[in-house]
């Protein structure tokens, strides 16, 4: 736990020093593709020393001069199986992203989806030693919560303060500076698997990089994707990337639980190259083109000319109906679908005073995906787009780029976590368990 805590400490550093100078990288490290936006600051870029506990604030402060994707390789349910393949996808994205920025860049940072994440809630109450509320009282309630016996070979990915309570005045954001007697947190803490993180550490390592930081695809996709009102009221956000389809739940403009599902868009792929005995390529341009989920009568009519590659051109001209398409499609869809909604009900999310359900990432652009989502989810669904920032190329605005984007977002503006305060050393957490996302039924 100490090493974890003094390597974020670190990166964080890090980032602050990357600010100062001026420009950052941005990488997401997906299945399908790795994308890289290279971030300048200008002098209005505030730091998040002085900003309060956890607030996002505006994007102000940076703006988009450099942006590149690639075909992602070496990388499987957002993980890392390939270490040179992925190695030559990230250079290739960085370089392209450099030259369009015409700027050398040293420090990125990146976020990854898969990993089996896991979320818990844990809780603390302090007497303060004042009667006020200082950095140093904040430190040591947070230093109280009891953390659980997560399981060797995991690693914290995120630990954050998402709620604050002073005596009898729960829903505090910010509790410095004010009087009483008790102080008490809630925490919201995110481990994955450690072996994915160590993976991608290295290899940023050897792209001759310097990692300034690292989060999870599903809680940066929810910065951007969802709005104001969702992440204060309640809402989940759900990225459908190739690999993976990361899930999380935002309240009071906080993430408090994270899952994700081991299947996404390349599956749906896989399904069409099996089913019309294509290649991989075809079949992702058949979906992209004419794919869908929701079939009527003019799909039996409606021919699709799938093509082959054997030079015969006799044997090569097939065509199938665009309902046969659907009717192999369909399943795969509703199968990723049934697993989220199987997600957001361990996860309590019906316990939230809005429901609100944001779709986005690269296969949420699949025709008809919101009706039979909110049919299977049971709320209402719509689909997200990243938040527009400055100088962000238009090629970069669609819903596959919902993580860049909320990372370049939280790069700029980070929320605090644990390791942002100095927890004693003697202090350390003991351990228990305690129910994930227990805290937000008592409290709102």
């Amino acid at each position: 736990m100490t090493d974890l805590y003094q390597s974020q400490r670190a990166m964080r550093q890090m980032r602050r020093q990357a600010m100062q100078r001026g420009v950052i990288a941005i990488l997401d490290v997906g299945s399908s593709k790795i994308a890289c936006l290279i971030l300048r600051f200008d002098g209005t870029a505030r730091l998040s020393e002085d900003n309060s506990i956890g607030s996002l604030a505006g994007q102000s402060g940076f703006r988009v001069v450099g942006a590149a994707t690639t075909r992602s390789r070496g990388v499987q349910f957002g993980e890392i199986t390939a270490m040179q393949e992925t190695e030559r996808a990230i250079r290739t994205a960085l370089q392209a992203a450099q030259k369009m920025a015409e700027i050398r860049v040293d420090h990125v940072i990146a976020c990854f989806s898969g990993a089996n994440p896991r979320s818990y809630g844990l809780d603390a109450t302090v007497e303060l030693e004042g009667q006020v509320v200082t950095e140093s009282e904040i430190a040591r309630v947070l230093a109280a919560c009891e953390v659980p016996e997560y399981g060797t070979g995991r690693e914290v990915l995120h630990a954050q303060p998402v709620n604050f309570a002073l005596d009898n005045r729960s829903g505090l954001i910010d509790p410095r500076g004010q009087l009483g007697h008790n102080l008490a947190v809630d925490m919201h803490m995110l481990t994955v698997d450690a072996a994915a993180i160590q993976h991608l550490v290295h290899c940023i390592k050897r792209c001759d990089l310097e990692l300034a930081g690292i989060a999870s695809s599903g809680y940066v996709s929810g910065i951007s994707a969802l709005v104001e009102d969702e992440q204060e009221l309640g809402a989940a956000c759900i990225d459908m990337g190739g690999g993976s389809t990361s899930i999380s739940i935002f309240m009071k403009k906080h993430m408090i639980y994270a899952d994700c599902v081991r299947m996404g868009g390349d599956h749906i792929t896989g399904d069409i190259s099996m089913g019309l005995g294509v290649p991989m390529a075809n079949a992702e341009r058949i979906k992209t083109f004419c794919g869908g989920v929701h079939a009527t009568g003019a799909d039996d009519r409606d021919m699709i000319d799938i093509g082959g590659d054997t030079g015969d051109w006799e044997h090569d001209r097939r065509t199938v109906s665009r309902a046969e398409l659907i009717g192999i499609m369909r399943p795969r869809v509703e199968e990723i679908l049934e697993e989220v909604r199987l997600r957001l009900d361990a996860a309590g999310f019906d316990h939230l005073p809005s429901q609100q359900i944001v779709l986005t990432g690269g296969s949420s652009q699949i025709m008809g995906l919101d009706g039979l989502a909110s049919r299977i989810l049971g709320q209402q669904v719509r689909l997200g787009r990243p938040l527009r920032v400055h100088g962000l190329p238009q090629s970069a605005t669609g819903p596959g780029f919902a993580g860049a984007v909320g990372l370049a977002l939280f790069a700029a503006h980070p929320q605090d976590e644990w390791w942002d305060f100095e927890v004693p050393v003697d202090r350390y957490p003991a351990r228990s368990l305690r129910r994930a996302v227990k805290w937000f039924r008592d409290n709102w």
